[in-house]
């Protein structure tokens, strides 16, 4: 009689464990169908493919907080907490397709916060490129670390640091992404990023424009204005002093 017992106990867990099965997938089945319906919805003014198929591939739902994952597909920001958000997927895919990147390109990211654009960037360089992502905030350090793991993301580096003064360690980058607003262009990004390089920031306070910079052969700076845009602002030594 015991063993009769166990074996019911054990069909009894082993059916528990499908139901949850089939409801995870059920789940992961339902967020892939939003995810498909949210890029399709940006096909309009993001011409990038390369752009679109990446973000078909990250599942953004895994890069915020379990409340959040609802709103996932919502073509909006979302708070990740500490005051920081995660930016609405249309400015992700903007951002990627002014930054023009490609395999192999190596990348600095300031502003890592959940780590999702770093995931898309990742997309776009492959294995062959590199994301080093930069985040002040440690919670979220760890937050994003997380996430890039679970997710499968081997090309992204998270690094605990001020992102005001860049990164200089692995410079120069191809290309370099800030995700938070600075009061003007810091120099020591342009110093790190490569001839040839790209770099997108939004710059201002309350009145912020999405700035695209590039450095040609020369080293020459040119600057180009993409939109009116809103970002959480940067902190530190080149960014606002408080908020």
């Amino acid at each position: 009689m015991p063993e009769r017992r166990g074996i019911v106990l054990v069909n009894a867990v082993s059916e528990k464990d499908r139901g949850e099965d089939r409801k995870k997938r059920e789940k992961e089945e339902e967020f892939e169908k939003l995810r498909k319906l949210l890029v399709e919805g940006l096909e309009g003014f993001i011409l990038d493919e390369k752009v679109l198929r990446a973000m078909l591939r990250v599942p953004r739902h895994m890069f915020v907080p379990e409340y959040e994952q609802r709103a996932a597909y919502i073509d909006r920001p979302l708070e990740i907490g500490y005051g920081q958000t995660i930016s609405a997927p249309h400015m992700v895919a903007i951002m990627c397709e002014i930054l023009e990147l490609s395999e192999g390109h190596k990348v600095l990211e300031i502003g890592a916060g959940s780590g999702y654009n770093a995931a898309v960037m990742a997309e776009l360089v492959g294995k062959t490129g590199h994301v080093y992502t930069v985040e002040r905030i440690e919670p979220l350090v760890n937050f994003a670390s997380k996430n890039l793991k679970e997710t499968g993301y081997k090309n992204v580096t998270v690094l605990l640091e001020n992102g005001s003064m860049g990164y200089p360690r692995y410079a120069p980058y191809d290309r370099i992404a800030v995700t938070c607003a600075a009061p003007y262009i810091p120099e020591t990004l342009l110093e790190q990023l490569k001839p040839g390089g790209i770099m997108v920031i939004p710059v201002g306070s309350y009145s912020q424009e999405l700035i695209r910079v590039k450095k040609d052969s020369n080293g020459n700076i040119h600057r180009k204005k993409k939109g009116d845009v809103i970002f959480v602002p940067m902190l530190g030594k080149h960014g606002f002093r408080k908020i």
